[in-house]
């Protein structure tokens, strides 16, 4: 099986160990894995922030850059929900707006392929075992697009509860957001930063070494401030769990 994987413009800028960790543990099921060079960012910001306009060709481009694959693999459930919620809205409204079908025709084309990476190796794969290893205290948390637009239910802890040597801690108040949400950060900073702080309390409260979950940009989040207090904790994408292994641990 030959799929595409979508890096995202957070994971190509901030972090790029997360999108290696995926094509690993997609080769190691036996998957090979290309890298659309035409990739850019999927139009998130732009649209949460009111544009969309100014959105449309960034439809058009992942259109274009993920044309003729059977499936397109995130590590970012964020990014697939705005694939998979908003991209029909845009397409709609430009053709209510009577500027043509084609953005319509270019996110029908592309929504039914895409995929979070959790739930590609769940549904797709029909695996949860995926041969990691990973001799440490983690925590999980759900993100907001994950858990509410994408459904990915018990699909993440699944998949960690299937590390060898892991063990899964509960997290309390883990359905509650974490305050990042893209750009509300920046216009509600307030806001933002006392949701972090309750659910970074409620994670230290686990006394998990890791604190996991399946986007970066709630990890930035709230990886940011648990160094800003020094805690004995650290955000990890769950894509680089599941990469480690006893030949090759991730430290």
């Amino acid at each position: 099986m030959r799929v595409a994987l979508f890096a995202t413009c957070v994971n190509d800028a901030v972090y790029p160990s997360t999108a290696i960790a995926t094509v690993k543990v997609l080769e190691r099921l036996g998957v090979a894995v290309d890298f659309p060079s035409a990739q850019t960012c999927c139009g998130q910001p732009q649209y949460n922030t009111g544009y969309r306009r100014e959105t449309e060709p960034l439809v058009h481009r992942m259109a274009r850059a993920f044309e003729g694959y059977e499936c397109v693999v995130t590590p970012s459930g964020s990014c697939v929900a705005m694939v998979r919620d908003n991209y029909p809205r845009i397409g709609h409204k430009a053709q209510a707006e009577g500027r043509g079908s084609m953005l319509a025709h270019a996110s029908e084309s592309l929504v039914p392929r895409m995929y979070e990476l959790t739930e590609f190796l769940v549904d797709v794969l029909g695996v949860t075992d995926v041969g990691a290893y990973f001799p440490h205290e983690v925590t999980y948390h759900p993100s907001c697009h994950g858990l509410r637009m994408l459904g990915l239910g018990d699909r993440p802890r699944r998949l960690l509860e299937a590390v060898k040597g892991l063990k899964l801690v509960e997290l309390p108040g883990a359905e509650e957001c974490c305050g990042f949400g893209g750009t509300f950060a920046v216009k509600n900073s307030a806001v933002s930063a006392a949701m972090g702080a309750d659910k970074i309390s409620n994670a230290l409260s686990t006394g998990a070494e890791v604190l996991c979950g399946a986007d970066n940009s709630c990890l930035m989040h709230l990886g940011g401030m648990l160094r800003r207090q020094d805690a004995p904790q650290r955000a990890l994408h769950i894509a680089e769990i599941l990469a480690s292994t006893e030949v090759e641990p991730l430290v």
